[in-house]
Order: C-alpha cells, then sequence, then structure tokens
C-alpha cells in the first residue's frame, strides 16, 4: 500500500533527498548512486522514491535546475562590466571556470553518458525555469551592447550566446588538446570576443 505523505513530510523530503543527490552526483556520478543511498538520509523506502521523481535522472535534472541561481550569481560580476573584448573573454572564463571547478558540472563533463542521460530528460519546461537566473541576463546583455553600437548587431542575442558556448567546447574536449590546453582556451576565448565586439567600442 502506497504511503500518504502529508504537504510538510514532502517538502522535507523534496528537499533532503536534493541535499543527497547533490554530493552523491558529484562524487560518483548517476550510475554509481543507487536508490538506497538516495532515500536513507530522508528516512523513507526505495519504492517511496518514485512518489517525488520518476526516475534518478529526473532527481538529477533537479539538482542542476537548482543550481542554476548559483551559476547565475557568479555571472554577474562579469555582466556587469560594459561590452569590451576583455569584459567578454572575462564572462567566458568565468563560465570555463564552473565548468572545471564546480564538483557537479565537472562531473557531467568528464561523463558524456551522464550528460546524454540527462539532457534526454531537459525539456521546455525545465529550460523555461532557469532562463530568468542564467539565460535572460546573459540575452540583456548581449542585446544592450548591441543597442550601444558596441556589439555586432548583424546576428540575433540568442546566435552570440552560441558563440560564446564556443569556449565551452574547448573545455569539454581538453583531452584532443594535450599540454597545449589552457593555450587554446585563451586563444579561443580572446578570438571569440574580438570577433563580436565593434572596434569602436573596445
Amino acid at each position: 500500500m502506497a504511503v500518504a505523505f502529508t504537504q510538510q513530510e514532502r517538502e522535507r523530503i523534496t528537499a533532503r533527498l536534493l541535499d543527497t543527490a547533490e554530493g552523491l552526483f558529484a562524487a560518483q556520478g548517476l550510475a554509481k548512486t543507487s536508490l538506497e543511498e538516495l532515500v536513507a538520509p530522508a528516512g523513507i523506502a526505495k519504492g517511496s522514491f518514485y512518489a517525488f521523481f520518476d526516475s534518478k535522472e529526473t532527481l538529477y535534472k533537479e539538482v542542476m535546475i537548482r543550481r542554476a541561481p548559483q551559476v547565475g550569481q557568479r555571472l554577474k560580476d562579469a555582466l556587469g562590466r560594459p561590452p569590451s573584448t576583455e569584459a567578454l573573454a572575462e564572462l567566458m572564463r568565468q563560465v570555463t571556470t564552473i565548468l572545471t571547478t564546480d564538483p557537479f558540472y565537472r562531473r557531467l563533463l568528464t561523463h558524456p553518458d551522464e550528460l546524454k542521460a540527462v539532457a534526454r530528460r531537459v525539456g521546455p519546461e525545465e529550460i523555461a525555469r532557469v532562463t530568468p537566473q542564467i539565460l535572460t541576463p546573459l540575452l540583456d546583455y548581449l542585446a544592450r551592447g548591441q543597442r550601444d553600437g558596441l556589439i555586432v548587431g548583424d546576428v540575433e542575442p540568442i546566435v552570440l550566446v552560441g558563440v560564446l558556448r564556443t569556449a565551452g567546447l574547448i573545455v569539454m574536449n581538453r583531452d584532443l588538446f594535450g599540454d597545449g590546453y589552457d593555450q587554446v582556451l585563451e586563444a579561443t576565448t580572446q578570438a571569440l570576443a574580438r570577433g563580436l565586439i565593434i572596434s569602436n567600442g573596445d
């Protein structure tokens, strides 16, 4: 017989599952984290897990969404600077630093199978939930730079976001660059930033 949880219990258990998952997924990944490990701190049975999340992948996705404000906060200072080659380069450095130093995101980068498993669970609704924390401030920053004549204006801001994300591809494929990785990443970051800034705005 299914256990009926009060609203207060559901909130407490959900928060505990998210906290536990964040630590375990960062340390040992999706596949190696068992349901037993996830539910034990919450004090529920394995079967009761599915009253809160339909899979470990969905729980992983929810942890990512919960962490979005932290990522947005780390980008806030970079987005507060007027657009310039160095400002855009610093913005990309902040993104790549998050990808390489944050244990949760670093795990995803080093285990693409887990990244794909979680990505399959991300739809328009989930994207809408993280947009205000990360994407909207970035789009506003780029659009403002275009209006001020500092950033190239012949493409939509969302396309510019894709250009900035190119630096992340270097991080994701760092093994291809060997000892030259740091130099390649910095040169790519600088080249992308210079390409997006109108010369008289630098």
